[in-house]
């Protein structure tokens, strides 16, 4: 089958020469995930089509996460690791080497949002015989629109959004790779919603939580709750429920007079909802664990501060657009401009999405709206209302929106920040367990099926709105983690025989929240693109496929199982290392290849591979790579 792609106007337009849509895998979502699951499985001679609902291709990182979230780069390699480097070249192509936009991207790991998006786009083309990518494709989580036979999906229908019309479109395998699961659900595969409560998996950070900001990094009193030490505030119960962390937009905001454009009032602007800002900005009060020890006498001294035509004195206090907006700075004068945690109001919008992850498309549509609306009424707000401090205002006006993205609407990003939808039902269930050190400079556990390692501390948004005399706002909360492994099973469901899901995948709300960063999507799309492939050769179900030619397959292509301090991807002992590790022979951080092996380490080895090195071999180099090439 012949497909054409054609680019315009920032949109992949696929047309398919053939009416037939028969596939041997079929992905639904053109997020990161499903992109990288794409491009991994065309890479393996699949054919391929990638649906997505919208007109444009790329998720959340072609909508404002120009930030990438991830704590130790190198962590996550593979396809995600193409996609920065594809992402520094076009600054460097287009700039220069030396320009302030190749430094301001970070070495690709931040970017402008048409940016990311023309990244996807190139990946995409250079397997354009293989992947046919359609847009306006919606499909509507409904049981009656996906076919099975016994335990296997044969087809699913979708909207053609443009005609109307509903197509067909059959697969061997299929990914669903939406924020939302709509897939898997629909494929009657169970998910969760809502939050675990702490005594159900000991997490941290579990069921409902007040916490000042910043007590994630150990600032701040350890206290007793429920029969919990930890750094909660009063009104934490750890209770579970069924509340779903806030979405927002991430806006690309710009101080660059010839780009940027005013913010305007939406016509459905209500002060109201803002009000509340107006204190907060005048005694300096945040949610900050700095702020937390001061008297009234402070919030009270910093009015008659900003009275006199000062700025906040308040520690921690934000000031100007960052009150209410957490801006990383991108190429080209923007910003990628994030819910201010800092603040007790900011553009996420708690509560009001919670009915999303099951929602139909008419009110996620509806809140969409909604969430515009509300974000550019705050923007609006703290550069208007006169009863903010005059020099407050004045710091505030002078950001706007980009006019060089989101041309096609309005410069305002396309796509909410789904955080957190379903939560399907997996093989393997990752709890934050899975992501913090077992003791102290230790790892955590190491899983032997691992097909992505990832680095993100948990975080989750809020879940309520403000209440008058907390902390913060329920459900705020982040702890550190350190480089972790994810199991195969997380994307793998228990019956259907055909489906994974590499985005929604299997996890508590906690052990979720580390997970949902995009290079850990794109990883783990990776990895389905490749197992898909697999499934497709071999003819097995998903949940019988060969862990161990995967991850050969993964880490062939570069992407990272676990992660090591001195050993990178561009190693030659890379795989050797990988493999064995996994494997539980090497332990630690670091693999120490030029180092003797000491006595101990040689019984160590001898134990766990049941193999006897020849005494000449020293180095750790030397014996492992022994025991790798007779295992």
């Amino acid at each position: 089958m012949k497909k054409i792609f054609t680019v315009l106007s920032g949109l992949v337009l696929a047309l398919n020469i053939s009416s037939a849509a028969d596939y041997d895998v079929v992905i639904v979502g053109g997020t990161p995930g499903g992109i990288m699951a794409a491009i991994a499985a065309a890479r393996e001679g699949m054919d391929v089509v990638l649906l997505e609902r919208t007109w444009h291709i790329g998720g959340l990182p072609a909508n404002g996460l120009g930030a990438t979230d991830i704590t130790t780069r190198g962590a996550t390699a593979g396809l995600f690791l193409e996609f920065v480097q594809r992402n520094r070249q076009y600054y460097i192509d287009m700039y220069g080497a030396d320009s302030q936009q190749v430094k301001d991207c970070s070495d690709g790991y931040h970017f402008e949002p048409s940016v990311a998006e023309k990244t996807f786009l190139g990946m995409l083309d250079r397997h354009s015989d293989r992947i046919t990518v359609l847009l306006g494709r919606q499909f509507d989580s409904d049981s009656a629109n996906v076919t099975k036979k016994g335990y296997a999906m044969e087809s699913i229908a979708v909207l053609d959004r443009s005609s109307g019309t509903m197509e067909t479109y059959s697969g061997k395998i299929f990914v669903d790779a939406t924020y939302e699961g709509d897939l898997a659900a629909a494929a009657n595969v169970p998910y969760h919603i809502g939050r675990e409560s702490r005594s159900e998996y000991g997490e941290p950070c579990a069921g409902r939580i007040y916490r000042h900001w910043g007590v994630q990094f150990g600032k701040g009193e350890k206290r007793t709750f429920n029969g919990y030490d930890g750094y909660e505030s009063e009104g934490t119960t750890y209770a579970g429920d069924n509340a779903v962390q806030a979405y927002n937009y991430r806006l690309c905001l710009t101080q660059n007079k010839s780009d940027m454009v005013p913010v305007r009032k939406p016509a459905s602007y209500n002060r109201d909802e803002y009000a509340s800002l107006v204190e907060d900005v005048w005694t300096g009060r945040n949610t900050g664990i700095e702020a937390a020890s001061l008297a009234e006498e402070a919030f009270e001294a910093n009015r008659k501060v900003l009275e006199a035509g000062g700025r906040t004195v308040i520690p921690g206090d934000p000031w100007g657009m960052a009150k209410i907006t957490n801006m990383v700075r991108l190429p080209n004068d923007k910003t990628d401009a994030n819910n201010q945690h800092m603040a007790f109001l900011s553009t996420d919008l708690p509560e009001e999405n919670w009915p999303w992850p099951v929602a139909s498309w008419e009110w996620r549509d509806r809140f969409a709206e909604r969430l515009r609306d509300y974000t550019l009424g705050l923007l609006w707000f703290v550069q208007n209302d006169k009863e903010l401090p005059g020099q407050f205002r004045q710091e505030c006006r002078k950001w706007g929106l980009s006019s060089t993205e989101y041309q096609d609407n309005g410069n305002f990003p396309r796509q909410v920040y789904v955080r957190e939808g379903r939560r399907m039902e997996g093989m393997y269930f990752f709890t934050a367990n899975d992501a913090i050190a077992v003791s102290e400079g230790q790892r955590p556990p190491v899983h032997k099926t691992s097909i992505a390692s990832s680095h993100y501390a948990l975080d989750s948004h809020a879940c309520f709105k403000r209440e008058a005399g907390r902390a913060h706002l329920d459900g705020f909360f982040g702890y550190e983690s350190v480089p972790y492994t994810i199991p195969f099973g997380v994307m793998v469901p228990k019956e259907v025989s055909n489906l994974l899901f590499p985005v929604p995948v299997s996890g508590s709300h906690v052990g979720f929240s580390t997970m949902r960063m995009e290079p850990c999507w794109m990883a783990l799309g990776q990895a389905a693109g490749i197992a898909a492939a697999n499934a497709v050769k071999s003819g097995l179900p998903v949940q019988k496929l060969e862990i161990g030619e995967i991850q050969d397959r993964l880490i062939e292509e570069g992407a990272s199982l676990i992660w090591f301090r001195d050993v990178g991807v561009s190693s030659p002992d890379f795989k050797m290392v990988q493999k064995l590790a996994l494997a539980g022979l090497i332990p630690g951080w670091e693999a120490r290849l030029e180092d003797d092996a000491s006595v101990e380490e040689r019984k160590w080895f001898r134990q766990l591979s049941g193999i006897d090195v020849p005494e000449e071999l020293k180095t750790r180099r030397e014996i492992l790579t022994y025991i790798y090439g007779r295992l």
